[in-house]
């Protein structure tokens, strides 16, 4: 277990451990899903509308956001997260599922569709393509008191963010691959921001082993949300 912590002893554990579902249809499933359990939390695949009930938050993993899309409308679960997004179930999207969070893709393959819920305009592999991929440790103090080892496999940038968004985490917009629209960026691109009760990561915070992000979810967006 990371950190040595034992389920009891993390954040916004105490009482009965919280129901967390994870996106199932693509993707790092397993990963969020090991993550978690060992977190202290009960975890359950979500494959239908069906899955979201009980509920107290919901994962959606890294994958291919265009796939992730199509398979979620075609079996109905896509209207069923957005309605408990806007009923305020707490939602955290890694990469792909940042993607899948954002109000506006920038570059959208044909037909491409969003859940919605977080005020940004986010742009597909905005760092490259797989062996662009980095890692890197991120300043972030509202989530941690130590640098966040962070890993970037395909990942998507915020260009643009709402008033109501919190930006947790950026990077240098130097690292933006060649014709990223660099339009109203400044020297840095955000790449973790937090909407309420959604939060997104461009990076895989589950291959890291550093498992602030999840803990940050558990224990600021979770906890507070149940009764």
């Amino acid at each position: 277990m990371s950190a040595g912590r034992s389920p009891a002893t993390e954040p916004g554990l105490a009482g009965a451990a919280p129901a967390v579902g994870v996106f199932a249809l693509q993707g790092d499933v397993r990963e969020h899903v090991r993550v978690l359990t060992e977190l202290g939390a009960r975890v359950s695949p979500v494959r239908s509308a069906g899955d979201l009930a009980g509920l107290d938050g919901l994962v959606i993993p890294g994958g291919e956001s265009s796939v992730m899309d199509k398979l979620s409308r075609l079996l109905g679960l896509a209207p069923a997260v957005r309605d408990a997004i806007d009923g305020g179930l707490p939602v955290y999207g890694t990469c792909a599922g940042m993607i899948m969070l954002a109000d506006r893709i920038a570059n959208p393959i044909t037909g491409q569709q969003s859940l919605g819920g977080l005020d940004v305009t986010v742009q597909r592999n905005a760092f490259g393509s797989q062996v662009d991929s980095f890692e890197t440790d991120l300043e972030v103090p509202a989530v941690s008191a130590e640098p966040v080892q962070a890993v970037f496999i395909r990942a998507p940038a915020v260009l643009a963010a709402g008033p109501e968004v919190e930006v947790l985490a950026s990077v240098p917009a130097e690292r933006l691959e060649a014709g990223v629209p660099r339009e109203g960026l400044g020297a840095e691109v955000p790449v973790a921001v937090r909407q309420g009760n959604l939060l997104a990561t461009s990076f895989h915070p589950e291959v890291t082993g550093d498992w602030s992000f999840h803990r940050y979810f558990l224990g600021e967006l979770v906890g507070p949300s149940r009764p």
